[in-house]
């Protein structure tokens, strides 16, 4: 079954603990940790204090994605017990491969993201060292957009190209996810989905991981 991450960045921060929790609960795999810079994207949202906060409050390990300029100088930031991976943009690092040895020498997951006009091929070089790719359905660095439907086809060549030279990385898709897509890119090769509004929208999160896990 694909598994979900929701993202905190679609919570209600004033009681934020409350609502991983409930998440946890009602099903959910991982806690989406979303941060931005208004560098990278054109948006701020918080920093490492903010998901150190969250440590206890819930069982589920983090899923960091870092969509800010020169990632390797604070990496380290978002090293906890309870990180199980961190993700970085292609777009963002010069020295991926890099990059992606640091990540990992914390003892870490390193992954990847590409942008929707970014070609999964830009990625061909660094499938073999990566522990995750993350396929982005909107552009980052807003909360709410439209899932772009190109990116299925890009999610299709990445889980390709995974089984053609075996590789085990994990394929996550991020933006704009609802439960009438999940369907598509688990056939297409994903393994995790984000969701953000899908998830706490409306306030009945149970209702809402359980429509986008099982339809």
């Amino acid at each position: 079954m694909i598994k979900l991450a929701p993202s905190i960045l679609a919570a209600d921060f004033s009681k934020l603990g409350e609502e991983v929790r409930a998440v946890e609960k009602a099903g959910a795999h991982l806690i989406h940790i979303d941060v931005m810079d208004g560098c990278f994207v054109p948006n701020i949202s918080f920093g490492a204090c903010v998901m150190k906060s969250l440590c206890g409050k819930s069982a589920l390990p983090f899923d960091v994605h870092l969509m800010i300029e020169s990632p390797d100088r604070y990496i380290g930031s978002f090293v906890t017990e309870t990180t199980e991976s961190i993700t970085v943009h292609q777009e963002a690092c010069p020295h991926l491969h890099r990059t992606i040895g640091h990540i990992k020498s914390f003892g870490v997951k390193a992954g990847v993201a590409i942008n929707p006009a970014t070609p999964a091929a830009a990625l061909d070089c660094v499938l073999a060292n990566v522990d995750l790719v993350m396929v982005m359905a909107v552009n980052p660095g807003f909360s709410g957009q439209a899932f772009i439907p190109q990116v299925i086809d890009k999610i299709y060549q990445i889980s390709e190209s995974r089984k053609e030279n075996g590789f085990s990385f994990e394929i996550e898709v991020d933006g704009g996810v609802l439960p009438e897509h999940v369907w598509v890119l688990e056939a297409a090769g994903a393994d995790i989905i984000v969701g953000g509004k899908a998830v706490f929208a409306g306030g009945n999160i149970e209702d809402n991981v359980k429509a986008l896990l099982f339809g």
